[in-house]
């Protein structure tokens, strides 16, 4: 099976203003209500994945660009991102200014054959993770969302600013997801 193309971006210009792609817009997300909308974007995922074999499939790409992901693949790698999110929040509150090791979502998604996994599992998975990090936010108090960490590419965060963006990726691959299956049903019309 042919793997997308790699993603390069650096996408923490999203806490500045909003993703065309998605509609998210990170300057007007309030930290303190990130913990609530991460359940609700979980419970979202577990509708998604119960789409029956329409979430093995991948859909159209557009031309000029690579294959994209089916919609088990996007929730195994927001099912991952949160329990990233769950090892680095935690690295944030215990140490002062961690710094975090490079993730390679891609070499993620192809070690761990996301396309191969269990629909039930990767949605109950997401949905642990995704609780974990939502529990975490909950127990974030007055100066602890001013509390760093930093990315290997340089880039700082505070415990506001990084549930912010992380908030981003799995809101924005729901988008991709709703775009794949509209593909997938044009293209069966």
């Amino acid at each position: 099976m042919e793997h997308p193309e790699p993603d390069t971006k650096n996408w923490t210009w999203v806490l500045e203003r909003a993703c065309p792609e998605c509609g998210f817009d990170g300057s007007k997300v309030d930290p303190t209500t990130v913990a609530a909308q991460v359940r609700a974007n979980a419970a979202a995922w577990r509708g998604v994945l119960k789409r029956g074999d329409r979430v093995h499939q991948r859909p159209p790409s557009s031309p000029g660009s690579g294959p994209v992901w089916s919609a088990l693949e996007y929730g195994a790698h927001v099912r991952d991102v949160y329990g990233l999110a769950v090892e680095r929040l935690t690295l944030m509150l215990k140490k002062d200014a961690p710094a975090f090791a490079n993730w390679d979502q891609d070499s993620a998604a192809i070690e761990g054959d996301y396309a191969n996994e269990d629909v039930d599992k990767v949605s109950y998975d997401l949905a642990v993770n995704a609780g974990k990090f939502a529990d975490l936010l909950d127990k974030v108090r007055g100066d602890q969302w001013e509390r760093t960490g930093m990315r290997s590419d340089g880039s700082a965060f505070t415990v506001a600013s990084f549930a912010v963006y992380l908030l981003h990726d799995p809101v924005h691959h729901l988008a991709d997801v709703e775009q794949g299956f509209e593909a997938l049903a044009e293209a069966e019309q």
